[in-house]
Protein backbone atom coordinates (compact mmCIF):
# COMPACT_ATOMS: atom_id res chain seq x y z
CA UNK A 1 0.00 0.00 0.00
CA UNK A 2 1.35 3.15 -0.35
CA UNK A 3 0.79 6.61 1.27
CA UNK A 4 -1.68 7.98 -1.80
CA UNK A 5 -4.48 5.49 -0.29
CA UNK A 6 -3.83 6.79 2.84
CA UNK A 7 -4.57 10.40 2.33
CA UNK A 8 -7.73 12.42 1.85
CA UNK A 9 -8.64 14.11 -1.61
CA UNK A 10 -8.75 17.99 -1.94
CA UNK A 11 -11.02 17.98 -4.90
CA UNK A 12 -14.33 17.38 -2.93
CA UNK A 13 -15.49 18.16 0.51
CA UNK A 14 -15.66 15.57 3.40
CA UNK A 15 -19.19 13.50 3.96
CA UNK A 16 -19.44 15.93 7.45
CA UNK A 17 -19.19 18.77 5.74
CA UNK A 18 -21.73 18.30 2.91
CA UNK A 19 -24.35 17.35 5.67
CA UNK A 20 -23.24 20.75 7.60
CA UNK A 21 -24.19 22.51 4.69
CA UNK A 22 -27.38 20.31 3.78
CA UNK A 23 -28.41 21.32 7.61
CA UNK A 24 -27.44 24.80 7.29
CA UNK A 25 -29.37 24.96 4.27
CA UNK A 26 -32.20 23.36 5.71
CA UNK A 27 -32.47 25.46 8.80
CA UNK A 28 -32.00 28.73 6.08
CA UNK A 29 -35.54 26.92 4.83
CA UNK A 30 -37.15 26.87 8.51
CA UNK A 31 -36.37 30.95 8.31
CA UNK A 32 -38.36 31.41 5.50
CA UNK A 33 -41.15 29.75 6.77
CA UNK A 34 -41.33 31.58 9.48
CA UNK A 35 -41.36 34.87 7.58
CA UNK A 36 -44.83 36.72 6.92
CA UNK A 37 -46.14 36.97 3.25
CA UNK A 38 -44.97 40.25 3.09
CA UNK A 39 -41.73 39.38 3.77
CA UNK A 40 -41.27 36.80 2.04
CA UNK A 41 -41.93 38.70 -1.10
CA UNK A 42 -38.97 40.76 -0.29
CA UNK A 43 -36.72 37.95 -0.90
CA UNK A 44 -35.88 37.05 -4.66
CA UNK A 45 -36.67 33.05 -4.70
CA UNK A 46 -37.02 30.80 -7.39
CA UNK A 47 -40.76 30.00 -8.04
CA UNK A 48 -40.42 25.95 -6.55
CA UNK A 49 -39.17 27.23 -3.14
CA UNK A 50 -41.37 29.39 -2.81
CA UNK A 51 -44.19 27.50 -3.17
CA UNK A 52 -42.73 24.86 -0.94
CA UNK A 53 -42.08 27.40 2.03
CA UNK A 54 -45.88 28.54 1.22
CA UNK A 55 -47.04 24.98 1.48
CA UNK A 56 -44.70 24.36 4.63
CA UNK A 57 -46.97 27.45 5.95
CA UNK A 58 -49.93 25.41 5.80
CA UNK A 59 -49.51 22.54 7.34
CA UNK A 60 -49.83 22.60 11.24
CA UNK A 61 -48.85 18.75 12.23
CA UNK A 62 -45.11 18.34 13.42
CA UNK A 63 -44.43 15.36 11.52
CA UNK A 64 -44.99 16.83 8.31
CA UNK A 65 -44.01 20.13 8.79
CA UNK A 66 -40.69 18.46 9.44
CA UNK A 67 -40.72 16.67 6.30
CA UNK A 68 -41.51 19.44 4.32
CA UNK A 69 -38.90 21.35 5.76
CA UNK A 70 -36.53 18.49 4.97
CA UNK A 71 -38.08 19.07 1.44
CA UNK A 72 -37.33 22.52 1.34
CA UNK A 73 -33.51 21.57 2.32
CA UNK A 74 -33.62 19.60 -0.68
CA UNK A 75 -34.82 22.10 -2.92
CA UNK A 76 -32.29 24.64 -1.82
CA UNK A 77 -29.24 22.23 -2.88
CA UNK A 78 -30.05 23.38 -6.60
CA UNK A 79 -30.81 27.14 -6.06
CA UNK A 80 -28.51 29.72 -5.22
CA UNK A 81 -28.58 30.68 -1.71
CA UNK A 82 -26.79 34.27 -1.69
CA UNK A 83 -29.74 36.42 -2.32
CA UNK A 84 -32.16 33.98 0.04
CA UNK A 85 -29.26 35.05 2.84
CA UNK A 86 -28.87 38.37 1.72
CA UNK A 87 -32.43 39.18 1.43
CA UNK A 88 -32.73 37.41 5.18
CA UNK A 89 -30.03 39.45 6.36
CA UNK A 90 -31.96 42.95 4.90
CA UNK A 91 -35.17 41.29 6.92
CA UNK A 92 -33.14 40.88 10.10
CA UNK A 93 -31.71 44.21 10.09
CA UNK A 94 -28.60 42.67 9.68
CA UNK A 95 -27.18 44.57 6.38
CA UNK A 96 -24.76 47.87 6.74
CA UNK A 97 -26.91 49.62 4.33
CA UNK A 98 -30.06 48.95 5.85
CA UNK A 99 -29.17 49.84 9.33
CA UNK A 100 -27.54 53.13 7.79
CA UNK A 101 -30.65 53.59 5.63
CA UNK A 102 -32.72 53.33 9.28
CA UNK A 103 -30.32 55.52 10.95
CA UNK A 104 -30.53 58.29 8.36
CA UNK A 105 -34.35 57.66 8.38
CA UNK A 106 -34.19 58.49 11.89
CA UNK A 107 -32.41 61.60 11.37
CA UNK A 108 -34.90 62.89 8.90
CA UNK A 109 -37.58 62.48 11.59
CA UNK A 110 -35.90 64.01 14.05
CA UNK A 111 -34.94 67.14 11.93
CA UNK A 112 -38.55 67.29 11.03
CA UNK A 113 -39.94 67.52 14.79
CA UNK A 114 -36.85 69.79 15.09
CA UNK A 115 -38.09 72.18 12.50
CA UNK A 116 -41.06 72.02 10.33
CA UNK A 117 -39.20 73.95 7.73
CA UNK A 118 -37.80 70.43 6.67
CA UNK A 119 -40.93 69.47 5.05
CA UNK A 120 -39.27 71.19 2.00
CA UNK A 121 -36.42 69.10 2.22
CA UNK A 122 -38.32 66.09 2.45
CA UNK A 123 -40.89 67.26 -1.13
CA UNK A 124 -37.11 68.08 -2.91
CA UNK A 125 -36.02 64.32 -1.63
CA UNK A 126 -39.19 62.97 -2.63
CA UNK A 127 -41.72 64.68 -4.72
CA UNK A 128 -44.56 62.20 -4.43
CA UNK A 129 -44.39 63.03 -0.25
CA UNK A 130 -48.13 64.03 1.15
CA UNK A 131 -46.48 67.01 2.74
CA UNK A 132 -50.13 67.43 4.82
CA UNK A 133 -49.96 64.55 6.18
CA UNK A 134 -46.51 64.65 7.13
CA UNK A 135 -47.17 68.09 8.81
CA UNK A 136 -50.43 66.71 11.15
CA UNK A 137 -48.52 63.62 11.52
CA UNK A 138 -46.07 66.09 13.37
CA UNK A 139 -48.25 68.30 15.31
CA UNK A 140 -49.79 64.89 16.86
CA UNK A 141 -45.93 63.75 17.57
CA UNK A 142 -45.57 66.88 19.40
CA UNK A 143 -48.76 66.97 20.93
CA UNK A 144 -47.99 63.14 22.33
CA UNK A 145 -44.63 64.25 23.67
CA UNK A 146 -46.23 67.17 25.65
CA UNK A 147 -48.56 65.25 27.05
CA UNK A 148 -46.82 61.86 27.40
CA UNK A 149 -49.36 59.97 25.53
CA UNK A 150 -47.29 56.67 23.72
CA UNK A 151 -46.02 57.87 20.38
CA UNK A 152 -47.86 56.57 18.11
CA UNK A 153 -47.27 59.49 15.53
CA UNK A 154 -43.71 59.92 16.37
CA UNK A 155 -44.08 55.80 14.78
CA UNK A 156 -46.01 57.00 12.00
CA UNK A 157 -44.00 59.46 10.67
CA UNK A 158 -41.12 56.77 10.42
CA UNK A 159 -42.87 54.91 8.52
CA UNK A 160 -44.32 57.07 6.49
CA UNK A 161 -40.61 57.97 6.05
CA UNK A 162 -40.05 54.14 5.27
CA UNK A 163 -42.28 53.77 2.80
CA UNK A 164 -41.56 57.31 0.68
CA UNK A 165 -37.92 55.88 0.75
CA UNK A 166 -39.12 52.12 -0.43
CA UNK A 167 -40.86 53.79 -3.00
CA UNK A 168 -37.77 55.77 -4.24
CA UNK A 169 -35.82 52.65 -4.58
CA UNK A 170 -37.82 50.21 -6.64
CA UNK A 171 -37.41 52.39 -9.76
CA UNK A 172 -34.03 53.33 -9.44
CA UNK A 173 -33.42 49.27 -8.63
CA UNK A 174 -35.31 48.67 -11.89
CA UNK A 175 -33.88 51.38 -13.96
CA UNK A 176 -30.71 49.69 -13.13
CA UNK A 177 -31.28 46.58 -13.94
CA UNK A 178 -30.37 45.64 -10.14
CA UNK A 179 -32.82 43.51 -8.11
CA UNK A 180 -31.40 42.68 -4.88
CA UNK A 181 -29.11 45.85 -3.87
CA UNK A 182 -30.39 48.66 -1.71
CA UNK A 183 -30.48 52.21 -1.90
CA UNK A 184 -27.59 52.93 0.12
CA UNK A 185 -25.48 50.68 -2.23
CA UNK A 186 -26.43 52.41 -4.95
CA UNK A 187 -26.26 56.16 -3.37
CA UNK A 188 -22.86 54.58 -2.17
CA UNK A 189 -21.98 53.78 -5.94
CA UNK A 190 -22.91 57.26 -7.73
CA UNK A 191 -20.75 59.03 -4.87
CA UNK A 192 -23.25 59.77 -2.20
CA UNK A 193 -22.54 59.15 1.36
CA UNK A 194 -24.78 59.44 3.90
CA UNK A 195 -23.28 62.49 5.68
CA UNK A 196 -23.48 64.40 2.11
CA UNK A 197 -27.44 64.36 2.84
Amino acid sequence: MSEEDFTESTDRPSKTKRKEAMHELRDLGAELVELSAGQLKRIELPEDIRQAVRECQKITAHGARRRQIQYLGKLMRNADDAPIRAGLALLRGESAAETARLHRLERFRARLLEDESFLSDIAARWPQADLQYLRQLRRNALKEQEGGKPPKNFRAIFQALQELDHEEEKPRVESWGVESRGLQELDHEEGKTDVDE
